[in-house]
């Protein structure tokens, strides 16, 4: 039996998946079958293991209509905060990994991104835009605390003058305060911290290697105090297992620092449905199918509705109903407001050995 049909259907300690899918695009699959032989229930921990990448290019471009920015950056492919409804799990079988637990423990570093990206910026044709990291998997993960790809890539950002946008739930963030808040105070940089549930016990089942709730929040303090603006994101919303806490969760943001808020409700495309559906029966057995049902509400009876303008919002009742919440709560925080337009009229190429002086 594989090592992947070992792991089929068994709680992994410090993991959220509790399988290993087949990847789609493989042409053979393998199924799990009780050959007789005694096994033991607990399996051992799953390390992380991180394979280098050469990236010939690092921003990715997009079209979506429903995105507000055009281009990005991911530093890692696959994310070790372990997620169990994170969306960019699919993504992983590109690599020809499974977006069950190779996604959370088979991990690409691009230790070259930030030469990438000077060479990139530094192209004539270039024009400068919002460069967003963290939209597919999170810049902050623990392995950048020893790869430090993310603070490379910040460092030529902010010798360019080129604004970013920032998505993360990791508070590694914090040792990047200082390039940050000088960006900040230029109008190039705005962060985004997600937190998805106050509840510790909840998010260390839902999210098993992400700081804790209450770790997020001071690190929302410090960076406001270090003159970062940031938006609390309450992203993802589960029906009938976090929806309860919206209003705690604005409340706690707002008085740790936040200045705007988001909000997207629970996405659950391709493998990730089956993976969440597993994960809920082991994790709440009395209430998987209450969860499950409210998503299908909200995404036309199905497990997930990609159409750009609904994805992120879901429709029906009760999707209008969190929307009315949220309105709500941040009108009466002072959270509803559109952060302003990060500056783009300052970017330049620094200047380069061997580059002619201007003459005076």
């Amino acid at each position: 039996m594989s090592e992947s049909q070992v792991q089929k259907s068994h709680r992994t300690p410090g993991r959220a998946a509790t399988s290993n899918p087949d990847v789609r695009f493989d042409r053979y699959t393998s199924t799990a079958i009780d050959d007789g032989w005694y096994q033991d229930d607990d399996l051992p921990v799953l390390r992380t293991e991180i394979t280098d990448e050469v990236a010939r290019k690092i921003i990715t471009r997009n079209t979506s209509p429903d995105l507000s920015f055009d281009r990005s950056i991911n530093p890692y492919r696959g994310c070790e905060h372990g997620c169990i409804y994170c969306f960019a799990r699919p993504s992983h079988a590109f690599l020809g990994l499974s977006p069950g637990l190779d996604f959370e423990t088979k991990l690409i570093a691009r230790p070259n991104a930030a030469e990438r990206l000077e060479a990139e910026l530094s192209n004539p044709r270039y024009r400068p835009a919002t460069i967003a990291i963290g939209t597919n998997t999170d810049p902050y993960q623990p392995i950048e605390k020893d790869r430090k790809i993310m603070r490379a890539v910040l460092e030529v950002l902010q010798a360019f003058n080129h604004p970013v946008a920032i998505v993360t739930k990791g508070t590694l963030i914090e040792r990047d305060a200082d390039i940050l808040g000088a960006m900040a105070a230029k109008g190039l940089v705005r962060v985004g911290i997600s937190v998805t549930t106050l509840d510790p016990k909840t998010s260390r089942a839902m999210e098993p290697r992400v700081p804790l709730p209450a770790s997020r929040l001071r690190t929302i303090r410090r960076l406001t105090d270090a003159g970062i603006p940031i938006r609390a994101m309450v992203s993802p919303v589960v029906p009938a297992l976090t929806d309860h806490e919206l209003e705690a969760i604005l409340t706690a943001c707002h008085d740790a620092g936040a200045v705007a808020a988001s909000s997207i409700v629970l996405r659950l495309p391709r493998e990730v449905a089956t993976l969440f559906r597993d994960w809920l029966h082991m994790n709440f057995p009395d209430r998987a199918e209450r969860v499950m049902g409210r998503v299908r509400e909200l995404h036309g009876g199905k497990d997930y509705d990609p159409q750009f303008g609904k994805r992120m919002v879901g429709h029906g009742e009760w999707a209008t109903m969190m929307q009315q919440r949220f309105r709500l709560v941040t009108r009466k925080l002072g959270l509803d407001r559109s952060l302003p337009p990060l500056r783009t009229d300052l970017f330049a190429r620094p200047p380069q050995p061997g580059d002619q002086l201007s003459l005076i």
